[in-house]
């Protein structure tokens, strides 16, 4: 088991010079055949946790691509947050239903382990609650375990109910009211955390339509909900009649052309890293389209594996999400009154916490002796 050694310079190496980020750290164990990547973007608040995406990614370039805006992604969503927790991200290159073995994980395992303590995994795209109970086989810096291992069990719970209340904040501040009722929503990906805002969307009145590349996800929503409207395509989605775009699968999901023929009012969902540039969120601005940023309100997840960190409590959890009511309305309004994309808005309250609690810390370091 190996890991790459960065060049001498700033605390990261190479990619931390040019991207800002503390530390970035390729991993390596030709036995298992992992080949991960993990980035440290700030330990400003504390230590960084971000979990970790198991993807077969065309190139080693897109990946480091991946992990580098994902972990810088975390920087801001946990600071938004209020965690004491600064902002990493980790990518394992490959298949998940191909290459994923207990062998890859606990060498991966190893290698968060390595770090003592500066970053904290937990589930994304590809991993599930199962992978990190292996994981945490090899190491002690991991959440989203099973409640049987002592986690929290499965975090998208709370990710979609924080989406769900950052929806109410944008539906007040664009419409005058937190209610999505009667609100047309459409929703892009039901899978782990989608189909639980589709829940408390029609619970609260509102129509859903959704679309999803797996058609098995779509059966499974609809046999629960027949009311549920289905599309054949995100393209056609976005041209629909809607009130609300929840994108909820990959992140890229607003680039120039969708929003051009967006149709909807207000933009809010589960994805991670929707705009597909800064200038998206001018664009969405120029065209009148609300957009609630989603590193606030999809931080429902990693507040409940961080509630994990101290003895996790479901309803101390649940109480801490329903704050990004507030924070979002909170972004919404600073947006307006500056005349900047709610966008710009949260990365200055992010920043101004990150710069006023590091003036006190610094560079999180693992307590002597704990590595």
């Amino acid at each position: 088991m190996t890991t790459s050694a960065t060049p001498p310079g700033a605390p990261g190496g190479v990619f931390a010079r040019h991207t800002g980020h503390e530390q970035v750290v390729f991993c390596q164990d030709a036995a298992s055949g992992l080949r991960a990547i993990i980035a440290i973007s700030s330990t400003a608040l504390g230590p960084a946790l971000g979990g970790t995406r198991f993807f077969p990614y065309e190139s080693e370039d897109a990946a480091v691509a991946d992990v580098l805006a994902l972990s810088t992604g975390m920087t801001y969503k946990n600071a938004l947050a209020g965690l004491d927790l600064g902002g990493g991200k980790a990518v394992i290159i490959g298949d998940p239903v191909r290459d994923k073995t207990e062998a890859l994980l606990r060498a991966y395992g190893r290698f968060v382990e390595s770090l003592g303590g500066r970053y904290i995994t937990a589930c994304d795209v590809g991993t599930y609650v199962a992978d990190m109970d292996v994981v945490a086989r090899e190491c002690r810096h991991v959440t989203g375990r099973s409640r049987s291992d002592g986690g929290a069990g499965d975090s998208s719970v709370l990710t979609a109910y924080g989406v769900y209340e950052g929806m109410r904040a944008a539906a007040a501040h664009a419409w005058g009211t937190p209610s999505m009722h009667g609100r047309r929503v459409g929703v892009a990906g039901v899978g782990k955390v989608g189909r639980h805002l589709v829940e408390h969307l029609l619970d609260d009145g509102a129509e859903v339509v959704v679309t999803d590349l797996n058609e098995s996800a779509v059966q499974n929503l609809r046999s629960r909900h027949p009311q549920v409207q289905v599309v054949p395509s995100v393209a056609e989605l976005v041209r629909a009649d809607i009130d609300v775009y929840a994108p909820c699968a990959l992140g890229g999901a607003l680039d120039d052309d969708t929003v051009a023929v967006l149709r909807a009012s207000v933009v809010c969902g589960a994805a991670n890293n929707q705009l597909a540039h800064p200038g998206v969120g001018k664009a969405l601005q120029e065209r009148g389209i609300l957009y609630a940023p989603d590193y606030v309100v999809n931080c429902g997840g990693v507040i409940q594996v961080a509630d994990e960190l101290r003895g996790f409590s479901f309803e101390r959890a649940k109480a801490q999400v329903a704050n990004v009511f507030d924070t979002t309305t909170r972004i919404l309004e600073l947006a307006e009154a500056a005349g900047v994309p709610p966008a710009v808005a949260a990365d200055r309250l992010a920043e101004d916490r990150m710069a006023e609690v590091s003036r006190l810390r610094g560079m999180w370091l693992p307590p002597t002796g704990s590595a």
